[in-house]
């Protein structure tokens, strides 16, 4: 039975365009993404492996920048450059349309990671992964889910010397006696590497595709992700240096809205990030310092671990403590103690409610003592709903003591929570500690409270209206609310543009 088709569309690489097309076929199981990829006969195929010898016996080439990341752009350059001569002394008669597409496959071989670096220019994709060289790789598309590619591999010999070449240029490596990797493409994107017998069916490769642009508040606005009304709430607790904790599933969106709040903090402030893989992007203004962990080397030497990072950052006079995951009980500790001595600290955690929030740090393996939590004054969590592939903001809450008995415990005030008849994030119940902590240590009534609230939304409402969503844009609008903010509300009420401020 013929193909159904779902949907075609055209993504570039380097400047050439290549055909996506999505389809289900009645006798399958799954729907498949297929990628045009320019095909060439045995003689081509032969003269592109020997212009990759003489190209790599270049004496002006050397190889061991092709594993340096600052490198490879001015190699790809060269490559380009030396190829085409080739290419036209061998084929005088070739036309300029096969001449790139030649010149493409010739780079992301040598330079990257084959066809991968194909797929990674559609930015409809949120993952791709390789589970071995006897099947193809799969991807998951933002629209359609998990689909199967008609990108297949040679060998796991390749495989792995793709693993490796990522290893390399992210400063880590990969082994038989070291067969796990986590780290990052020179896109940002994140990656993960298994090696056989690890994985029992072969080598695997995963990588999580980032937006070339950083989701902004005004994205997640506009596609109701959040509410200009939470958002204006989460902004205020931010600009008063109250600690906040993002909760959710995996793949919930946690970093994403950790990563759209972070432009909320006085450019007058120096940020430190601490992470495993670099998936943080701030405006270029900021005071940021990103730090990252370090994985051993064979000898078992040289390790930085994210508790290193943390203890270490305490040291270095921040403002805002950024931990892109906590995950174990020292870190929970030396992080909760920050909280406590004065500065503000902000982290994502792995948990689907505010009371589960609460649980999982009390309980094993974390076990931290539950007053420690009192530190925390806002936990919003993420949800995906995976019926109609969206992401949403499930709960904002406040952490309160009560007391039962003799005994005094948390419990999550839930302030905000998603509905899912009508797909609408609404008020659940009112504050009983943000507010009066906010007065606290600002000595604001709650009528300037509400006032500032009121303000924040209609500049949150002026971005999202006139979509004002690039990172350094919003960043700008940002500095001029805590630099002139009778400025930038006068244009917010005019509805005047950005270029106006």
């Amino acid at each position: 039975m013929q193909d159904q088709i779902l949907k075609e569309y055209k993504i570039e690489n380097d400047g050439i365009t290549l055909k996506v097309k999505i389809s289900y076929t009645h006798d399958d199981f799954v729907r498949r993404y297929t990628l045009e990829v320019p095909e060439f006969g045995e003689g081509t195929k032969a003269l592109l492996e020997s212009l990759r010898k003489s190209i790599l016996q270049d004496p002006g080439i050397k190889a061991e920048k092709l594993l340096d990341p600052k490198e490879v752009e001015h190699l790809k350059e060269q490559f380009k450059e030396k190829a085409a001569e080739t290419l036209k002394n061998e084929l005088p008669q070739i036309g300029e349309a096969t001449k790139d597409a030649l010149l493409m496959i010739l780079v992301t071989d040598m330079l990257g990671i084959g066809k991968i670096d194909l797929l990674l220019c559609d930015s409809e994709l949120e993952e791709i992964v390789v589970n071995n060289s006897k099947e193809p790789a799969w991807v998951y598309h933002k629209e359609f889910g998990w689909l199967k590619t008609n990108i297949l591999f040679d060998s796991e010999e390749q495989i792995q010397n793709y693993a490796n070449i990522i290893a390399r240029r992210g400063g880590k490596q990969i082994t038989i006696l070291n067969p796990l990797l986590d780290t990052h493409l020179l896109t940002g994107d994140r990656a993960n590497a298994t090696l056989f017998p690890i994985s029992g069916k072969g080598n695997t490769l995963t990588i999580r595709r980032f937006r070339r642009d950083p989701w902004t508040v005004t994205d997640f606005i506009n596609n109701a992700t959040a509410t200009s009304e939470v958002m204006a709430l989460i902004w205020l607790a931010m600009q008063y240096e109250l600690n906040i904790i993002i909760s959710g599933g995996t793949a919930s969106g946690k970093t994403s809205f950790l990563n759209i709040c972070l432009p909320f903090i006085q450019p007058n402030q120096r940020i430190i990030s601490i992470e495993d893989t670099r998936e943080i992007v701030l405006p270029e203004f900021l005071h940021w310092v990103p730090m990252t962990t370090r994985e051993p080397n064979a000898e078992a030497k040289g390790g930085v671990t994210m508790l290193d990072l943390l203890v270490n950052s305490l040291r270095q006079r921040p403002d805002r403590i950024i931990v892109g995951e906590t995950r174990r009980q020292r870190e929970a500790e030396v992080m909760f103690e920050a909280m406590h001595t004065g500065h503000s600290v902000y982290t994502t955690f792995h948990a689907n409610t505010a009371d589960e929030t609460i649980k999982r740090f009390v309980n094993p393996p974390i076990a931290i003592p539950e007053s420690q939590l009192e530190a925390v004054h806002l936990n919003v969590v993420m949800f995906r709903n995976r019926r109609l592939g969206v992401r949403r903001i499930l709960e904002v809450a406040e952490f309160i003591p009560e007391r039962r008995g003799n005994v005094e415990t948390l419990k999550a005030n839930t302030l905000y929570r998603w509905r899912a008849s009508g797909d609408a994030i609404s008020k659940n119940s009112e504050s009983i500690r943000l507010f009066d902590e906010i007065s606290l240590h600002t000595g604001l009534t709650y009528d300037e409270i509400g006032k500032e609230l009121a303000e924040k939304k209609s500049v949150l409402d002026w971005l999202a209206k006139n979509k004002i969503q690039h990172i350094q844009e919003v960043g700008k609008v940002m500095v001029n609310y805590y630099i002139d903010k009778g400025s930038l509300l006068n244009a917010v009420q005019k509805n005047r543009k950005l270029v106006d401020l």
